[in-house]
């Protein structure tokens, strides 16, 4: 019995000590104007576990905050944005979004009903020069390991619009993806946070959520 014990203690420490350290963090932002940057809890932690199962990568599981104007911001290769409510970046802060993005930093805003008035104008002083602009469905960011031919899936229904996803592309480089109408943050919570979501509609979203990240850490 001893000797079983032994060997099964022995394997889970050599098992624990040959497990890679993992390759990176993604973060949530925490932004200024009192909207909830903090919404969707779940969410990250499992988009996180589904990309390391599924792609295979090796994301730290827990998500890290930060905030604008925090030096670490350039250490983080993705960053997600989400909330309802009013936003507002600081010129300083915008400056080192500007900085972080054509840095080769990838920034996913999450509309959560009610964002898109406030995140457009806040965006316009990062990138005075872009204009969000509607992908195509045939964009690569549509066709990673998973397909998705008729572009974001719905997770959500608010104002009987279509889920759409716009970028800003500088210098030809897709360094803001932006999700309307869409709800795909909602769509990675965990089953049953929200009634009236299918498995099958928590998995399409984490497959399109699989996708931003794949793109985000293999685009030129």
């Amino acid at each position: 019995m001893f000797k079983s014990l032994f060997f099964s203690l022995a394997l889970l420490l050599t098992l624990t000590a040959a497990a890679p350290a993992p390759s990176f963090r993604i973060a949530k932002l925490h932004y200024g104007g009192g909207g909830d940057w903090y919404a969707n809890k779940t969410s990250l932690p499992n988009l996180i576990q589904f990309c390391n199962q599924s792609l295979k990568t090796n994301i730290a599981p827990d998500e890290a905050t930060v905030e604008l104007d925090a030096p670490e911001l350039l250490s983080y290769p993705f960053i997600h944005m989400t909330g309802h409510g009013n936003v507002s970046f600081t010129d300083a802060e915008a400056r080192n979004l500007r900085r972080y993005l054509t840095g080769g930093g990838f920034l996913h805003i999450d509309d959560n009903y009610g964002l898109d008035k406030f995140i457009r104008p806040e965006m316009k002083k990062v990138f005075p020069e872009l204009e969000f602009v509607e992908l195509p469905f045939s964009h690569p960011i549509y066709h990673q390991k998973y397909q998705f031919p008729r572009g974001l899936p719905k997770v959500h229904e608010h104002d009987g619009k279509r889920a759409q996803g716009f970028g800003l592309l500088y210098k030809g480089r897709l360094v803001c993806f932006y999700t309307y109408e869409c709800d795909l943050g909602n769509g990675w919570e965990d089953v049953g946070t929200y009634p009236e979501d299918s498995p099958a509609t928590h998995d399409a979203a984490l497959r399109m959520g699989a996708n931003l990240v794949s793109y985000a850490l293999t685009q030129d």
